[in-house]
């Protein structure tokens, strides 16, 4: 649904954006991450038809973004960091203008604007003019018009800044919902713990290039290693090093307690366990020590540096 080969931006010289590649099918959610003045607006900013690339292509929904930009923007839903709202209008009659652009038809657009407001929590405030609407509520109208053509891409830019919880998660809900019924989103957030619950794919964006790219997944195998385990036993640990060394290579443990890579935990968890119990151990608990993408995240971040230093020296 979105493909990018080689995408680059120059502007008088610099180079934001470094031949980016992306592939996201449709139905899934892509999380771009990355410092402020990393690309990634610059880089939404070509697939929206916005800007003409430097150098490479991009396609959305099949369309060419520089030369079938007309088609690229109607097929499109984008959310800006700048929401550019009419702030002397009131939330219909915006959504309204909007709509007439989009050339829905006016039964329609009114139908598809309440049926939003209505989603978003925003159906009470109709006669409030948009100046009058909290960072949150505005965030979520600018949401709306992003929607509002039933676009089957979306491409959003801190999606659920200035929310409350409550709000944000009413937009993750949407996302997760729409993202069901085979719509493709590209995200760019600093909200790690968000990106990681709705991403089906993270790409890490850096100095203009793409510097990591895969599911969660498969980027915390690359960059944080093997799963961790931790066990907690009803007694001391004290000695099971030695009885434990041809079972599980043991990272770290304390009184009770003790961690260990799992590469393969079908077949090192069912040893272990069977080996203690051998030793007349008895397990308290046996659990997988949750991973962050904040984890990853900063160790991409770290080699890449480590990397840019080595090639600068």
């Amino acid at each position: 649904m979105i493909e990018a080969q080689g995408l680059t931006k120059d502007f008088d010289g610099f180079r934001a954006v470094d031949t980016v590649s992306l592939d996201i099918p449709a139905g899934e959610v892509l999380a771009l991450l990355g410092p402020n003045g990393a690309g990634k607006t610059t880089t939404v900013r070509m697939l929206t038809s916005i800007l003409v690339p430097t150098a490479g292509w991009a396609r959305v929904a099949g369309c060419d973004v520089v030369r079938q930009a007309a088609q690229v923007r109607a097929l499109v839903g984008v959310l800006t960091e700048q929401h550019g709202l009419y702030e002397r209008m009131k939330g219909l009659e915006y959504l309204d203008f909007f709509g007439e652009i989009y050339h829905l038809a006016p039964a329609l657009r009114r139908k598809r604007a309440l049926d939003l407001l209505e989603r978003f929590g925003l159906i009470n405030a109709l006669d409030k003019r948009l100046g009058e609407y909290s960072k949150g509520m505005k965030q979520k109208l600018a949401l709306v018009r992003a929607m509002l053509h039933d676009p089957p891409v979306l491409l959003l830019d801190e999606p659920t800044s200035a929310m409350d919880p409550q709000s944000a998660k009413q937009v993750r809900d949407a996302i997760i919902e729409l993202e069901g019924e085979g719509r493709t989103f590209l995200l760019t957030t600093h909200n790690l713990t968000e990106a990681q619950q709705l991403a089906d794919k993270i790409a890490v964006i850096r100095h203009g290039r793409i510097i990591a790219q895969g599911s969660f997944a498969e980027l915390a195998q690359r960059f944080v290693g093997a799963p961790l385990m931790e066990l907690h036993i009803n007694g001391t640990v004290n000695g099971l090093r030695k009885d434990l060394a041809d079972v599980v290579q043991i990272e770290d443990c304390g009184a009770d307690w003790l961690r260990y890579r799992a590469s393969d935990p079908a077949r090192s968890n069912p040893a272990l366990l069977r080996r203690l119990h051998m030793l007349g151990v008895e397990v308290v608990t046996l659990a997988l020590v949750p991973r962050t993408l904040e984890d990853v995240y900063l160790q991409i971040v770290k080699e890449d540096e480590a990397q840019q230093g080595a090639q600068d020296s």
